[in-house]
């Protein structure tokens, strides 16, 4: 039961998974109950609307798996990993023979084929052998760079669900934030009727009803920010989901996969898609390496040809037809400006490879050490705030009000304790959206199967 069959056709497909089990129980009650009665039809119909409200939110899990269904850059890798696959097969391979012929020793004065005994047919083919075990060695290359690319599609993979993750997050508080304020601005609305009230019996000043009014407009100001950030939001979602990120966001919180502890996420971190991406590169560096010192080594290539010779000898037989092998042989005699500087430009490659796979280590570490820290102050915030704050803010705003509606405080005092409730409020969903992000973080470094 696709749902919005006409204004999101092209994502309903991607939610049968998700359905399957309220399908399967309409299914059930088609066959349990006759048809044709109206109370039956009436409690499918009850029933296929009741599943359709509750597909119509997004979470994140849904978000992911459309990220993750034909995204081109992931393809794109993919694509170039195989290619890099085959070519790799093809760098191991022998060059292809050379076939020759033609005419040797034609007289020009009439061209006769038949009156010279040195005038032949030639037909050779000659095939050429790489020096040393240069053919291994540049396939073994050619296969670790096709590894490398495939250290490069998990990256962009964990980039991916990294930054689904986040985008979703950043998404999830705006529009709980305007849920938030939404409810404040409701209360704010009855203050200003209470105080135009109070104004009118003379128990307060003008300025307090235009205090009341500021703080009204104030909101609904912030209400449009945070609409702006959110349609902004929606904006980064579609790039990776498409029209599925117009859809309502689900109001439960975001649930991200559970942590390893650091040190099993630290240890991890030398099999990490970046670092593979480097390990694999420097492998291929060194296979470069091994094919420098290759051509020190002579190469050589062998031929075989066939020679016709036309005519007849003297005594009246014909001319005898010829065969002819060759071997040639290249000498590296005068290596000094050729293999030497070769062989040491590949050594100093690999040494930069090594050089920047070291630093990436380092950053990676430096990513963990930062996000890690960040995860555990914003997991101490959220629990002072979830144990502490939200119930002050909440008790110190309902007290402002008593007392203002009794005649004991200020207007100005009760508009200060409603602003902070609002603000402690805010900064919960914030710091708890702000967790989530580091752990979308450190998942990234982890890793995890999608």
């Amino acid at each position: 039961m696709c749902y919005f069959r006409d204004t999101v056709r092209s994502t309903c497909m991607h939610y049968t998974t998700r359905s399957f089990r309220d399908n399967y129980l309409y299914s059930e009650l088609t066959r349990l109950f006759v048809p044709g009665r109206a109370a039956t039809r009436m409690l499918l119909v009850l029933l296929s609307t009741v599943t359709s409200t509750a597909q119509a939110d997004l979470d994140l899990n849904e978000a992911l798996r459309l990220a993750l269904v034909d995204d081109p850059v992931i393809m794109a890798s993919e694509a170039r990993a195989r290619a890099l696959g085959d070519a790799a097969v093809a760098d191991g391979q022998l060059p292809d023979p050379k076939l020759k012929t033609g005419i040797w020793n034609l007289p020009l004065d009439d061209l006769d084929v038949s009156r010279e005994p040195t005038t032949q047919w030639r037909l050779g083919v000659n095939q050429a052998f790489p020096r040393g075990d240069t053919l291994q060695y540049q396939q073994q290359q050619s296969e670790w760079i096709a590894r490398a690319e495939q250290a490069n599609t998990g990256v962009t993979t964990r980039k991916l669900i990294r930054d689904v993750r986040k985008s979703f997050l950043e998404l999830y508080y705006q529009v709980q934030a305007e849920r938030v304020i939404s409810e404040t601005r409701a209360l704010f609305a009855q203050l200003v009727d209470i105080t135009l009230a109070h104004y009118a019996t003379g128990r307060v000043r003008q300025q307090d009803v235009l205090r009341a009014s500021l703080e009204l407009s104030r909101l609904d100001d912030r209400t449009t920010r945070i609409r702006n950030n959110a349609d902004k939001g929606r904006a980064a979602l579609m790039k990776w989901i498409g029209d599925a990120a117009s859809l309502p966001i689900d109001s439960n919180f975001p649930e991200l996969s559970a942590l390893p502890a650091k040190e099993a996420i630290e240890a991890a971190l030398p099999e990490h898609p970046v670092i593979r991406v480097e390990t694999a590169k420097l492998e291929a560096s060194n296979r470069k390496i091994s094919i420098a010192r290759e051509q020190y080594r002579p190469g050589w290539s062998a031929g075989l040809e066939y020679r016709k010779r036309f005519g007849e000898n003297p005594n009246g037989d014909d001319r005898a037809d010829m065969m002819a092998a060759m071997v040639t042989v290249e000498l590296p005699l005068f290596p000094k400006k050729r293999q030497d500087k070769r062989l040491s430009a590949s050594i100093q490659q690999a040494e930069s490879v090594q050089l920047t796979r070291d630093d990436k280590l380092r950053e990676l570490k430096r990513m963990l050490d930062a996000d890690y820290a960040n995860w555990q102050r914003l997991g101490e915030r959220a629990t002072l705030y979830e144990s502490q704050l939200l119930r002050e803010s909440t008790a110190n705003a309902q007290a402002s009000l008593n007392a203002y509606q009794s005649g004991v405080t200020e207007f100005t005092t009760l508009m200060r304790a409603r602003i902070t409730d609002l603000d402690v409020h805010l900064d919960d969903l914030r710091v708890r959206v702000d967790r989530a992000s580091a752990q979308a973080n450190l998942l990234y470094l982890a890793g995890e199967k999608p």
